[in-house]
């Protein structure tokens, strides 16, 4: 694949600010991009967490994840959770697990974003971050663009995800973005904030699947 389009697009927005509700913070080190900006999208997003600006929100982004974490337990054998915060206040706005067992469309992504719009409405969504314990699917990532919700968080990336026997389009989440660039232009797209954890989990759900076979798969 051209490594073009697996590049990171936008920049770096306002940080997060805090959390609305008390969060038990471990510390994981976030897998760093080392992918270089396309100079044709104008890009000038950091690259690697653990350096500059990025090590700064590291923290902050984390104490999000671990709400996303929260959300995945609910379901254990399809840990996909998903919070919505305001990017500028910190507000959890919206929340939700994969039940795809129900409809083939409830991603955990798709489960937030209907959360938040039955709270708030469908507006306001440039001023919000997404953080999944998984990253974006075609049809997630599709629906935050549409949404032109900007920024998005993810922990364990799709080649994680599949290595645990989950079924997973391989199309990475950043190239869904590349390729509606001509109305959609995200701040932030990065992946791997609390991956270590998050792998675990989904390491988990498969020896629980195993134990569980005849349990509802969702898709």
């Amino acid at each position: 694949m051209d490594s073009g389009r697996r590049q990171l697009l936008g920049r770096w927005g306002a940080v997060v600010a805090g959390v609305v509700a008390p969060v038990a913070l471990h510390r994981h080190t976030a897998q760093a991009s080392h992918a270089r900006p396309d100079p044709g999208a104008g890009a000038t997003i950091a690259t690697d967490l653990r350096t500059g600006e990025g090590a700064g929100a590291l923290a902050r982004h984390e104490r999000f994840m671990w709400l996303a974490v929260e959300q995945a337990r609910r379901n254990p054998k399809w840990p996909f959770g998903a919070v919505i915060v305001g990017t500028r206040t910190g507000e959890v706005l919206g929340w939700g697990v994969n039940t795809g067992a129900e409809n083939p469309m409830l991603h955990g992504e798709v489960v937030a974003m209907n959360d938040y719009v039955r709270r708030h409405g469908n507006q306001g969504w440039a001023d919000t971050t997404l953080y999944t314990t998984g990253e974006p699917c075609s049809m997630c990532m599709s629906a935050m663009a549409w949404a032109d919700l900007r920024r998005v968080v993810w922990a364990s990336s799709i080649d994680e995800i599949r290595r645990t026997d989950i079924i997973q389009i391989d199309l990475p989440a950043r190239e869904v973005a590349a390729s509606a660039r001509s109305f959609y232009h995200p701040e932030l797209l990065l992946g791997g904030v609390l991956a270590d954890h998050t792998n675990s989990l989904f390491e988990e759900a498969q020896r629980l699947r195993r134990k569980d076979p005849d349990a509802p798969k969702p898709t």
